[in-house]
């Protein structure tokens, strides 16, 4: 993402108070979703604008979600997984969960030497909370250079569909259970192009659609203005198959969950932002040192079997 490199389907009259409290904690609550009416197994792309309902929490697929375990505090994510024993030292941090790049074509580092189940388990055990990213096709309209190679291709919807098929493939492998989120990583692109940004909406939605079928909850990593805000225009025009979980990035600025311009306000609320407002930071915790992006996570974390 900028992670170290570098939607909840309508307005919602929730509260959209940030949680009391100083230090990171643990939690449940996440609201219930309701089932989907278009069959999730379906090839076809589906009209935008068919059932639109405002008011719906997300479209969860043949069975609503349960209680996906959510964070709140402070988090970080970094290219490659650190060691176990680098984990360990880092409890003497304010961080409380982990980014991991489990998945994707456009992963930048995708020889993780650490990240296993096993890995994942130990963390876990450790008390951390674990944000799964998945790193697959980027907009044809990408800003990065480096990821000019891995662009959606003539055919979104089903590159979509394909795609959340590995992530929630690649997730089982590592024990990531369903109930658990896979934050989907869009880097920076040209929203306002119009043939661009109906083929990134129709990638990221199937992608979504693909993962809910599976009893994940689709998130949403992307720069507060371009991806977030193009996901944020979506909602208010009533598109379905948009994420349940908005991860913006809005670096040189102090963590704020609930002031994102990019948002409506009462949009992907409560327990569903994650704030990156700051990257490719060097900190030193415990004796051990890792380059990492700073967030502010309010949000669901992974459920490890």
């Amino acid at each position: 993402m900028g992670l170290a490199l570098g939607l909840g389907l309508a307005t919602l009259a929730m509260d959209t108070t940030a949680p009391s409290g100083g230090g990171p904690s643990p939690r449940t609550g996440l609201a219930a979703g309701v089932a989907a009416r278009a069959d999730p197994g379906s090839d076809a792309e589906p009209d935008p604008d068919t059932d639109a309902d405002p008011d719906a929490y997300a479209y969860a697929g043949p069975a609503a979600y349960a209680d996906p375990k959510t964070y709140y505090g402070r988090g970080f994510d970094t290219c490659q997984a650190p060691s176990t024993d680098s984990m360990r030292r880092w409890l003497a941090s304010d961080y409380g969960a982990v980014g991991v790049y489990f998945g994707g074509r456009g992963r930048a580092c995708a020889d993780q030497k650490h990240l296993s189940r096993g890995w994942l388990q130990e963390v876990d055990e450790m008390g951390w909370g674990v944000l799964p990213v998945y790193v697959g096709s980027q907009s044809p309209c990408v800003v990065a250079r480096n990821k000019q190679h891995v662009r959606i291709g003539s055919d979104p919807w089903k590159q979509g569909t394909r795609e959340g098929g590995d992530a929630v493939e690649k997730a089982r492998g590592l024990g990531i259970e369903p109930e658990s989120p896979l934050y989907l990583d869009m880097e920076s692109y040209r929203h306002e192009r119009k043939g661009c940004a109906r083929d990134t909406l129709s990638f990221v939605r199937a992608w979504n659609r693909e993962v809910r079928s599976h009893g994940y909850v689709p998130g949403f990593y992307s720069s507060a203005n371009s991806g977030v805000r193009h996901m944020d225009q979506a909602r208010r025009a009533g598109v379905r198959d948009l994420p349940s979980v908005m991860w913006f990035a809005r670096w040189h600025t102090s963590p704020d969950l609930n002031g994102e311009p990019a948002l409506g306000r009462n949009a992907w609320q409560p327990n569903r932002r994650i704030h990156q407002y700051a990257g490719n930071v060097t900190e030193r915790h415990g004796g051990r040192t890792i380059t990492i992006d700073r967030n502010l996570v309010d949000a669901p974390v992974a459920t490890l079997d």
